[in-house]
């Protein structure tokens, strides 16, 4: 049976309001009444689960998140929840199982960080806990966190020593001593191994926290968060998000660089199966070498070294969204380069990743060089960022543009004082941790607007605004719209442009109402130039939105198609720009363009290998070029190609098709025969001979002219 939504919403309002005021009794009464209309509605079972945690009720709060768990169980966020409460309750088993479960998810969603802290939240609990050690010592290797990394193998060595199991004991300490040799703690422990003695514990450093209070403890102030439940600031968040995606980078690059080097064969070749930011093996080994020393320097707080070979790696081909944020934070906690600082946060805002924590600590530059008009700016983009996360994903989108009047009219109304509090009060809303409830808080203030009307912005709490009067206006203009009302709704467009001249969602609304009345051509250039006035703006996302709007209109515009490609770049979207390069090399093909057909397959291939992006994009294009070089009847570069996605997938039997059959098109039959041997050789010694005949089937198949070449290998037809 569903339940009355409009009787949901009012109890769920009043249990904010409540817990708003910490009356927790009133707010799970609330919260109750809610899930008496929707009983497995998430964001009421969290909400009662949260008040139910603040007067101790620790059995029923776990009821709630479980509930709440299993609803949405890829949520790692309730898992850690739960393993939080049943820690509480003094259930350390199911804590640690839950924790596990947690960091599996995390680890999968490439918050390398989180995980870290659920494993450490095991090692708490249990310190002889072989998985938690094991994974936090890969992990930590990975990121180039040594110390920790070897402080973990050693106690996976004394944990696994203590059941009998030498032979492992002795391969951890292996691997601790691999890491840093003249590590002390290792050499010992290698000596006492060796003259069998028992291995003590390690000192107690970084791994395991301690778990927090258990129920019998009360905390020391109602509603004190521990360090390990504290939501981080923004800011803090994006630091750690890239730390561990510039560690992600450089373990898959060494990987990459591992698998590439047994099987090249000539130093010189193009094209390798690599993100080759800089160009050749000893620039790629340089890079490698000073991400590696800025990731350890960083982690260790050593960020003047940090932010120097940071810059060494940039300049030796570095390109990463993650890279230019770091480098940009670290800048900016100085006093010596905030232009260039000011600059590298600029780029890292075109990724969604790091948008909000760039704008901030840009905000935060800006205000400490005086420049408070440009600091508001930054300030107001943070928070038009952080409001669209108050309400929900329907709703995002309008927040975001209803920010442009306010932005576009208050900043230049302001006094510098009046300017420097703006700046302020927006910085303590987004610098402490919990800035995402403070915001929801926030936002339950607000009043309640009419159905069909925009939402409010919390912006309006921090200034009264003239902004009201456009959001008004273009509410008019829509309704008007709607009704085919156009040359009214077209009147009331240019009324509000009068005090509001640079609002481009008025100015869409202008585009809108032009095509509507026919006219598109000159709605078609409306479009254009606000696409254009986003890009300029910096507004990578919204210049995609516009670009995207004009495609459907003109399809086939290989100017627009381009122009949509550069500004999925600069927001970040590296796998939709390469299919838009794939789908413009489609169009030139069709127009039998094979010259500009190769070229941007040429680019694709470049945007892929500098972002350091899925290898299958690789395989994909390079596939491309190939089949295009044999249409081309450039049969030679074709099979340079060909080799190269041997390269990067040696087991792949397509690819070796491909080259025996341009082998012996080139009359190198021996060469062909070569290769067939070889990959068939590869088969048995990898236990898949049973894979032989297909593949001669295969060759056969496609390939008819081989016959004889793979009846010599044994295949009969």
């Amino acid at each position: 049976m569903s339940g009355n939504q409009q009787r949901f919403q009012q109890a769920m309002n009043q249990g904010h309001t409540a817990a708003w005021d910490q009356q927790w009794e009133k707010a799970i009464g609330f919260y109750q009444q809610a899930l008496g209309e929707f009983p497995e509605h998430l964001k009421a079972l969290t909400s009662l689960g949260l008040a139910l945690l603040e007067l101790d009720r620790y059995g029923e709060a776990l009821e709630c998140y479980r509930k709440a768990s299993t609803l949405s169980p890829g949520d790692p966020i309730l898992l850690e929840k739960v393993a939080q409460v049943c820690e509480r309750l003094g259930r350390l088993n199911d804590a640690i199982q839950v924790s596990l479960q947690a960091a599996d998810l995390r680890l999968k969603n490439k918050e390398v960080d989180k995980a870290v802290e659920n494993w450490k939240r095991v090692t708490g609990y249990n310190g002889d806990h072989l998985i938690a050690h094991s994974r936090l010592a890969v992990v930590y290797e990975r990121m180039g966190r040594r110390a920790e990394a070897v402080e973990e193998y050693l106690w996976v060595a004394s944990i696994v020593q203590r059941t009998g199991a030498d032979d492992k004991a002795l391969q951890a300490i292996n691997y601790a001593l691999q890491i840093m040799p003249e590590n002390q703690p290792a050499r010992k422990a290698m000596a006492m191994l060796r003259s069998n003695q028992m291995l003590p514990r390690p000192p107690k450093g970084i791994a395991g926290t301690g778990p927090m209070r258990p129920a019998a403890e009360k905390p020391a102030s109602k509603g004190e968060e521990t360090a390990q439940t504290k939501e981080l600031d923004p800011v803090s968040e994006a630091r750690q998000r890239a730390m561990a995606q510039l560690a992600n980078h450089l373990f898959e690059q060494k990987e990459e660089q591992a698998r590439s080097r047994p099987l090249r064969k000539t130093p010189g070749a193009i094209l390798r199966g690599r993100a080759a930011e800089g160009g050749d093996g000893a620039e790629q080994a340089k890079l490698l070498r000073f991400l590696g020393q800025a990731i350890e320097e960083q982690s260790q707080g050593m960020d003047a070294l940090a932010m120097v070979d940071l810059g060494n790696a940039m300049e030796a081909g570095l390109k990463h969204p993650a890279a230019y944020f770091s480098i940009g934070l670290l800048a900016a906690g100085g006093t010596e380069h905030p232009e260039s600082a000011l600059r590298d946060l600029q780029t890292a805002a075109k990724s969604p990743d790091y948008t909000l924590a760039a704008r901030i600590i840009a905000g935060q530059t800006l205000k400490q060089l005086g420049r408070m008009r440009e600091a508001a700016v930054e300030y107001l983009e943070a928070l038009r960022l952080a409001d669209a996360q108050t309400v929900s994903p329907e709703q995002a989108e309008d927040i975001k543009q209803l920010y442009d009047p306010v932005i576009a009219t208050q900043v230049g109304l302001l006094k510098e004082n009046e300017l420097e509090e703006l700046c302020r009060n927006i910085a303590e809303l987004l610098s402490k941790p919990g800035w995402r409830d403070s915001l929801a808080r926030a936002r339950q203030q607000l009043p309640q607007q009419p159905e069909g009307n925009p939402p409010l912005l919390l912006a309006e709490m921090l200034f009264q605004t003239r902004s009201t009067q456009v959001v008004e206006s273009l509410a008019a203009i829509r309704g008007l719209s709607d009704q085919n009302l156009l040359r009214t709704a077209m009147e009331e467009a240019f009324t509000a442009l009068e005090y509001a001249p640079t609002y481009l969602p008025l100015h869409v609304q202008i585009g809108d109402i032009l095509y509507k009345e026919d006219h598109h051509e000159e709605a078609i250039e409306k479009y254009r130039v606000v696409a254009r006035a986003y890009s300029v703006r910096g507004e990578a996302g919204q210049a995609v939105s516009m670009l995207r709007r004009l495609l459907k209109l003109d399809p086939s515009n290989l100017s627009l198609k381009g122009q949509l490609i550069e500004q999925l770049i600069a927001a970040g979207q590296t796998a939709e720009a390469v299919r838009n390069y794939l789908e413009l090399a489609d169009i030139y093909y069709r127009q039998m363009d094979l010259d500009e057909t190769r070229a941007t397959y040429v680019t694709a291939l470049k945007l892929v290998q500098g972002t350091g992006a899925n290898r299958d994009w690789i395989v994909e294009i390079l596939n491309r070029m190939a089949d295009l070089d044999l249409q081309r009847l450039d049969l030679r570069q074709a099979l340079r190609i060909y080799e190269q996605v041997r390269t990067l997938r040696p087991e792949d039997p397509k690819a070796r098709m491909n080259i025996i059959a341009v082998d012996y098109r080139t009359g190198q039959e021996a060469a062909a025969r070569a290769e067939m041997e070889n990959y068939l050789s590869a088969l048995e010694k990898s236990g898949k001979g049973y894979a032989r005949v297909g593949f001669l089937k295969n060759l056969v198949e496609e390939h008819p002219e081989l016959a004889d070449l793979a009846r010599s290998a044994g295949y009969e037809n």
